[in-house]
């Protein structure tokens, strides 16, 4: 099993989105896929088709001292999401959670070939500790490359561009010299799309929503790339991708 986070390089990089779609193209692909919320603002549910209302999640779960775990829910039959849960600011327990311990039960059980956590830019939480491997999204603009000289990339980090404007003369000259310079750069280049937007409308992963988009066509693109260099090398299927 596979442990992926991802997480934005600066706030509003698309990760919560993309997380979504990736889960689905991975289990469309008969991956059996957990995705998990690490972010407060408990917004990934909301792809899953989840009521706004509902305050189910790990967090609310072991606030409350019951078994985080029973609040995962089922969404397809190769796709369970774990909410974060609603949680008042003075009823936070976040410190006290285990998640290494969490992983390693979770692993345990071998029902899972991935694991995908939904990281904000600002995690109080260890995802990159706990992850295999972590993808940071990023713009390919300005203000992303002058980040990358002041932030450091993770142990086994990858950088993945996202919300790409083909018809910005400046993102694709940055995009150029990141692809000759940045060694780093996952090769799927991933575009803006009115598809992204409307599928969290319909309260779906971009690929269940608009199968024919080209943003769920480069998501498959994305999920094979992830088979073929981010699947566990413990995994018996690996020498056969």
């Amino acid at each position: 099993m596979a442990v992926i986070a991802l997480q934005g390089f600066r706030g509003g990089s698309g990760t919560t989105s993309v997380t979504a779609a990736l889960a689905w193209a991975l289990a469309k692909l008969n991956e059996k896929v957990l995705v998990i919320d690490f972010s407060p603002e408990n917004m990934l549910r909301l792809h899953f088709g989840m009521p706004f209302e509902e305050g189910r999640g790990w967090q609310s779960a072991h606030h409350a001292g019951e078994p985080w775990h029973a609040a995962a829910m089922r969404y397809h039959s190769h796709l369970d999401f774990l909410p974060y849960g609603h949680v008042s600011p003075s009823g936070d327990r976040v410190a006290d959670f285990d998640w290494s311990r969490a992983i390693t039960q979770l692993k345990n059980t071998g029902v899972y070939d991935w694991i995908l956590i939904d990281s904000p830019s600002a995690d109080p939480l260890p995802a990159q500790s706990v992850a295999d491997s972590t993808l940071i999204l990023l713009h390919a603009d300005t203000q992303s490359h002058v980040r990358l000289h002041q932030q450091s990339l993770p142990k086994n980090g990858r950088y993945l561009v996202n919300q790409f404007i083909t018809s910005s003369q400046l993102q694709q000259d940055i995009l150029l010299l990141w692809q000759e310079t940045l060694a780093p750069l996952i090769p799927t280049i991933l575009h803006r799309d009115e598809a992204m937007a409307e599928s969290l409308a319909a309260k779906q992963p971009v690929g269940e929503w608009n199968a024919n988009s080209k943003i769920s066509r480069e998501l498959n693109t994305l999920a094979n790339w992830c088979l073929l260099h981010l699947r566990s090398k413990n995994d018996p299927r690996s020498a056969r991708v």
